[in-house]
């Protein structure tokens, strides 16, 4: 909350502590030798702060939070390697590169060739790299409490910023579009996506950490969480979020004993609560117009014919694309200008999957069949992460509404992919650990 007034209070301290964490974290790394997975808790806090430092202008590139975090792997990976297993991952990085040769031989002479790739490209990379990282590599149950911590403490700043920034919603309510007055002038679609990512994690610690004082602290942070992802207008983030925790509930309520089901009922009733507390507090303070928009109206009440604000529309061209061009696509950053032609309007892709399919054709198609069977496997191999499928699930929702505009979704993918130890249970495993 600190840091939240003080970039409210002078903006351009923002800058400063954004290159400030970085070089902690790098110096961090360094001088541990990556011992308790420093990497992954450095790159943990950069997917948590990624828009928190773009909306403030701390950042010194645009994508400088997918950079760093792919840096800050490496150096972890130099340190600690990775297994043997990742080939998988690696055939997906190298597959991205035909579509990079055919887009520099098709792309128009007035585009700017290295933009559009890195900008289309920076997000499938740090998914790359962070599978690699994680696939198969065994973790603590602490150090990985702690990169849980590391992701969610920005996202808490971040919520505590708009509340200063924009105090109430009143004069900014014109109409039900992304209200971009209530999430600090920044994409709404992307605060929603990390506040969703914020509520579940909050939802899941009210389960995982046994303190009654800690709980009653996270209830109330919950609901506020909640509150500010609904009032962005943008409902991808909120839908993906709730989903989120469904399946985390479902697994983690399954693998309780049946004296521990009814504590765990419990809090899921108190999450309905706040939940529906959350829901009404909005349609209050937002004249009834947040429930226009979940329902897919108007402001004056009328039923709207595209439920899917035109995205709809930009998959029907990359898919048009894909099945004119199946082999090598029509090259990395090439969608921009395919939309152009065909629909007469320039604009970025909101759909990661059609967008692999377009622009990569049987190349991006056998990533997609790499991305999602690849920890299918592993999940039905070991089932020892209860964040498994909510990540999983996280990571495909929002690429279909957000693609890989932040480093967020290919982070919390390669988090599926770890393997848990609780070093408490399991002696064998502490032994080696004091071996090493």
């Amino acid at each position: 909350m600190g840091m939240a007034f003080a970039i409210y209070l002078f903006r351009p301290i923002s800058f400063l502590l954004a290159n400030g964490i970085l070089l902690f974290w790098l110096i961090y790394i360094l001088q541990n030798k990556n011992k308790n997975n420093e990497a992954l808790m450095a790159a943990a806090y950069v997917a948590g702060s990624e828009v928190y430092f773009r909306m403030t202008d701390g950042m010194i590139f645009y994508e400088t939070g997918k950079y760093m975090i792919i840096i800050f792997l490496l150096v972890g990976m130099f340190f600690k390697g990775t297994s043997s297993k990742t080939v998988p991952y690696w055939l997906f990085i190298l597959m991205m590169v035909p579509g990079i040769l055919v887009s520099a031989i098709n792309i128009s002479y007035g585009a700017e060739f290295r933009k559009l790739v890195a900008f289309n490209l920076s997000g499938p990379v740090c998914l790359g790299i962070v599978a690699v990282y994680c696939y198969y590599k065994k973790i603590k149950k602490s150090d990985f409490e702690k990169v849980i911590l590391m992701l969610l403490l920005p996202l808490i700043s971040n919520m505590f910023y708009l509340y200063l920034y924009t105090p109430s919603l009143k004069e900014s309510l014109i109409n039900v579009s992304a209200n971009y007055s209530a999430t600090g002038g920044y994409g709404p679609n992307q605060i929603s996506t990390i506040f969703g990512m914020g509520f579940f994690l909050i939802s899941t610690r009210l389960f995982l950490v046994k303190d009654k004082l800690v709980n009653l602290i996270d209830f109330i942070l919950l609901g506020l969480m909640g509150y500010r992802a609904v009032v962005t207008f943008s409902r991808g983030g909120v839908f993906t979020g709730i989903i989120c925790i469904s399946t985390f509930l479902i697994f983690y309520y399954y693998k309780m004993d049946r004296r521990s089901r009814s504590a765990v009922f419990r809090k899921i009733l108190f999450i309905g609560a706040v939940g529906l507390g959350v829901w009404t507090f909005s349609l209050v303070k937002t004249y009834g117009l947040i429930g226009n928009r979940y329902t897919n109206k108007d402001a004056s009440g009328r039923l709207k014919d595209d439920i899917t604000t035109g995205r709809s529309e930009l998959i029907e061209t990359e898919l048009h694309a894909f099945m004119n061009h199946p082999l090598l696509g029509i090259g990395v950053g090439k969608g921009k200008e395919y939309r152009e032609e065909q629909l007469g309007i320039e604009i970025a892709t909101h759909n990661e999957i059609s967008r692999m399919l377009s622009e990569q054709g049987l190349l991006g198609l056998i990533s997609l069949l790499i991305l999602i069977f690849v920890p299918v496997v592993f999940w039905f191999k070991f089932e020892n992460n209860y964040y498994f499928l909510a990540f999983l699930a996280f990571w495909f929702l929002t690429i279909n509404h957000s693609a890989m505009r932040i480093a967020l979704p290919a982070f919390v993918y390669g988090l599926a992919l770890l393997y848990i130890v609780d070093d408490k249970k399991d002696p064998v495993y502490r032994k080696r650990l004091a071996g090493r």
